[in-house]
């Protein structure tokens, strides 16, 4: 079972950055993948980022592509997200997502096992 804790949400003004961070206790142990979604206002959860832990290979929603970048850090089994030019539409609470199994559904919440609580990003025009 592995624990995941997000941080590093926050209030930031568009054009701004911020960097999530998605650390891992518990019974620690590689995954396949690992990413990140997000949840808007009155929305459902939608595919942001991933990271295939093997060789670092990240894969982007088209949404984010050339503004986010998805990094992993395999000592600590942790992973983060770099979020730049950020814009109102980007306003959500982001969660972490760990891959315990090998899996082509990255880019689907069914793909992934473990779960973070969540933090709130709110861009503000």
């Amino acid at each position: 079972q592995a624990q995941l804790v997000e941080t590093g949400g926050g209030l930031v003004q568009a054009g701004g950055s911020l960097t999530l961070s998605c650390t891992t206790s518990g019974r620690a142990f590689s995954p396949y993948y690992m990413g990140w979604f997000r949840a808007a206002p009155g929305k459902g959860r939608e595919f942001v980022a991933a990271v295939r832990w093997s060789d670092g290979d990240p894969v982007y929603a088209d949404s984010v592509k050339g503004r986010f970048a998805i990094s992993r850090d395999t000592a600590q089994i942790s992973q983060a997200l770099q979020m730049n030019n950020l814009k109102p539409e980007d306003t959500a609470v982001y969660y972490c997502s760990f891959a315990g199994k090998p899996t082509y559904y990255y880019r689907f919440m069914s793909g992934y096992d473990y779960w973070g609580q969540g933090t709130l990003v709110n861009v503000s025009a």
